[in-house]
Parts: C-alpha cells; sequence; structure tokens
C-alpha cells in the first residue's frame, strides 16, 4: 500500500509538468505547421508566377484555420488567373492567436492574409512590403507565447519570449 501511495503522490506532483509539455508541443506543432502552408504558398507563387494567398478561413479569424490558395489580383482574364486550393487547416483549438492575429492586415482593404506575389515576395494588395508576425498563444497555458515572425526576405522564425536571449524583435 505504501508503495501505491508514494507512486500515485509522485504522479500527482509530476501532473502540472506534464500538461506544460502538452502544451508547448502543442503550440509549437502549429507554430511549424502554419509557417509550413506559408513556405508552399510562397514556393507556389514562385513556380506558377501568379500570386498566392495564405489566409484565414472565414471572416478573418485565424482560429478557424487558414487556407492556402491561388489569389487573382489585376487579372483581367479569369482563364489568366489560378484559384486553386490547395491545403487548408481547421481549427486549432486550443492554439489561439493573440490580439485576433491582427498581424498580416493590409491596411488599405483589412483583409488578414499574406500575399506572395509572382516573384515569391510577400505583399499588400496595393504593392507594400510585408514584415510582421503572428502570436500564438494556449487556452490552457496562458502564459506561453510563440511568435511567429516573417523578415524582408520571406524568410519565418519561431520566437519564444521567455527563453530568447535577444527577445523577438
Amino acid at each position: 500500500m505504501a508503495v501505491v501511495l508514494i507512486v500515485a503522490i509522485m504522479a500527482m506532483m509530476t501532473m502540472p509538468l506534464l500538461q506544460e509539455q502538452i502544451a508547448k508541443r502543442e503550440i509549437e506543432t502549429i507554430a511549424r505547421r502554419f509557417i509550413a502552408h506559408a513556405h508552399f504558398a510562397r514556393n507556389q507563387a514562385l513556380h506558377l508566377g501568379t500570386p498566392v494567398l495564405i489566409s484565414p478561413r472565414k471572416e478573418n479569424q485565424w482560429e478557424s484555420g487558414w487556407l492556402v490558395k491561388g489569389a487573382c489580383l489585376g487579372k483581367t482574364k479569369q482563364v489568366d488567373c489560378n484559384t486553386r486550393n490547395w491545403f487548408s487547416q481547421e481549427g486549432i483549438y486550443p492554439i489561439y492567436f493573440k490580439g485576433g492575429g491582427k498581424g498580416f492586415s493590409d491596411p488599405h482593404s483589412n483583409q488578414k492574409g499574406v500575399l506572395f506575389n509572382a516573384a515569391g515576395a510577400a505583399k499588400t494588395g496595393q504593392g507594400g512590403f510585408v514584415a510582421n508576425r503572428l502570436i500564438l498563444g494556449h487556452q490552457k497555458a496562458p502564459h506561453l507565447e510563440r511568435q511567429l515572425i516573417m523578415g524582408s526576405g520571406g524568410r519565418w522564425r519561431i520566437c519564444d519570449p521567455s527563453t530568447d536571449s535577444k527577445g523577438c524583435k
């Protein structure tokens, strides 16, 4: 009985650590999946020579998931436009985008998303450069945060503000 009691106490003591590790794994998985889909979108834009967009699935809410699709900008003929959908990520609960995922909003249209032009550069609908970040949080571990940061060359990185000695800049 004493051994069972000791094992039960040890299990109760390690449960919060286990939950923390599970939450870290979940947030890292979603961060890496988003970046992989963004890389795919950029590569498709380069390969096809047409704009490709990664955007929220519905109503400008990143939490609903995202969609990688061909974008038709400035095309007069629908035949010239690639409107194919490639990837779709459904809801990501218990992960959420802090601030509603306000990063990557086109200032002219208020539409959220990252548009890669035919040269693979992330641009707004008006042609301006997009360098921004999305911040992921976890419902069950509110102190956890991962920042998805895209630089001017289209490279992404995941930043953990709690361990990054330089900060997430």
